[in-house]
């Protein structure tokens, strides 16, 4: 399975590295604003040229607020934070998310709150959303700088042993994932089949976010 999960990704971004360019007609830069590794490899497979400048802000859910709505709110808010002290580059931002029964499932806060959330997962389906947003430099797009979109995938895992569980959520893999778990590491053998965009779930659906940077001029 984990051969397979590798096989697809690297089909998917080895075939838009040929098709996508970047467009430097106004000499803008792209910007991502995160931190996390697996965004940046996926940008760099696809042949982006990017620099990176992770957002700051409270991750916290608003009550009440709905799940897709959460994680459009936190990609926007963490463009729109970078994109300040950057007004000639387009930023990017991105959130992702992981529910089930309609619960949102973050980053675990330590090993046993990582080993809960694999046993809400064990057997059953999850969805998994990724929102992007996209700042343009003033000049580019004026009065309509921002846009957020959002990629959903559903995940199926097999039921899995509390040994499994125990063992995977003792180390360091879960600890800053949505959902506490790495879909291209350790949790690859537990996946039974998904229904969507995997580079979603790995954490930048490149469909997406091509498209937004072709809609803004920065691909071509």
């Amino acid at each position: 399975m984990l051969a397979l999960l590798r096989a697809r990704l690297v089909t998917y971004v080895e075939k838009d590295a040929i098709t996508h360019r970047m467009h430097r007609q106004n000499n803008s830069t792209l910007i991502l604003a995160s931190s996390s590794p697996r965004r940046q490899e996926l940008l760099r497979e696809i042949g982006i040229p990017f620099q990176v400048h992770a957002a700051h802000i409270n991750e916290d859910q608003f009550v009440g607020e709905d799940a897709r709505e959460y994680a459009l709110r936190l990609a926007r808010e963490k463009a729109q934070a970078v994109a300040a002290h950057y007004p000639r580059s387009y930023v990017l931002g991105a959130d992702t998310i992981v529910v089930v029964d309609g619960e949102v499932l973050g980053k675990p806060k330590d090993h046993s709150e990582a080993a809960h959330m694999l046993r809400k997962l064990s057997g059953r389906g999850h969805e998994v959303t990724t929102a992007v947003s996209l700042v343009a430099p003033d000049a580019v797009a004026p009065g309509a700088r921002t846009e957020t979109r959002a990629c959903t995938t559903k995940v199926y895992f097999r039921k899995l042993t509390e040994d499994e569980i125990q063992q995977y959520a003792a180390g360091d893999e879960p600890m800053d994932k949505a959902g506490a778990y790495a879909i291209q590491g350790g949790a690859s053998r537990w996946t039974d089949r998904i229904e969507g965009e995997l580079s979603n779930v790995v954490g930048l659906p490149l469909s997406l976010v091509t498209d937004l940077l072709r809609t803004y001029g920065l691909l071509i």
